[in-house]
């Protein structure tokens, strides 16, 4: 009787044992499984809030230019639109880049950069080239700071039609992820990416705007003239 209780205890510790080490087994398969999702859900959210504060921002700025348009639809006749004018193939109801020279003697004077920021309202006033801007305390409008590693939005209306962008010259792999999300939100018409190796890549057909070699530039179209080369291939109109 004695060696049979004897027996059942080693079987009892045999059997803790076993339960224990299969405690420690799954324990460390529960880490591990936590621990691998951490790098992929950290890149998920990365790539959404890239997604949402583009977007967010690419619509708040296309909505202010079209609610421009709408309450000031005359726009500004005395901008010279011709092929040796300021404003070569520009949009007369469209505000015009910010450095245009049509704002010489104007109040401010034209700006040194065409950030979306310094946008102003053709048509308000009138064939007058004292636009007022949209996004200042007298309109309410303020743009928020460019999404996190992009840089300022920029701004074009020309021979190829209206468009703006911002770039970022980060690498980051879940950046790449978002701006290809974000062109199937918004469309094959509406928006493209532009990858600049080595050297510099044109926006535009003259060659006057750029996206920066090392960067990569996301763009929003809100008119496109003539197809340009970018978009002939996928059946865009004119």
């Amino acid at each position: 009787m004695m060696v049979q209780r004897r027996d059942t205890r080693v079987n009892e510790r045999g059997s803790a044992l076993v339960y224990i080490l299969i405690a420690i087994a799954l324990l460390a398969a529960l880490t591990l499984s936590f621990m691998e999702p951490s790098g992929q859900q950290t890149q998920s959210q990365n790539t959404f809030k890239t997604i949402s504060e583009i977007e967010s921002q690419a619509e708040y700025i296309r909505t202010a230019i079209q609610e421009c348009v709408i309450l000031h639809e005359k726009g500004d006749n005395t901008i010279d639109n011709s092929p040796t004018g300021s404003d070569p193939g520009a949009n007369k109801k469209f505000p015009i880049k910010p450095t245009s020279t049509h704002f010489t003697g104007a109040t401010p004077p034209a700006d040194t950069d065409d950030f979306v920021e310094y946008l102003r309202c053709p048509g308000n006033p009138g064939d007058d080239n004292n636009h007022k801007r949209i996004f200042t305390a007298e309109t309410g409008k303020f743009l928020p700071p460019p999404p996190p590693l992009f840089e300022k939005w920029e701004y074009y209306n020309g021979d190829d039609g209206i468009f703006f962008w911002t770039h970022t010259t980060k690498s980051d792999s879940y950046l790449q992820t978002a701006l290809a999300k974000l062109e199937e939100k918004f469309g094959k018409c509406e928006a493209d990416t532009v990858v600049a190796g080595g050297s510099a890549v044109d926006l535009d057909t003259d060659g006057g705007v750029e996206c920066p070699a090392n960067s990569t530039c996301f763009r929003v179209w809100m008119t496109i003239k003539g197809s340009p080369a970018v978009f002939q291939e996928a059946g865009c109109p004119n």
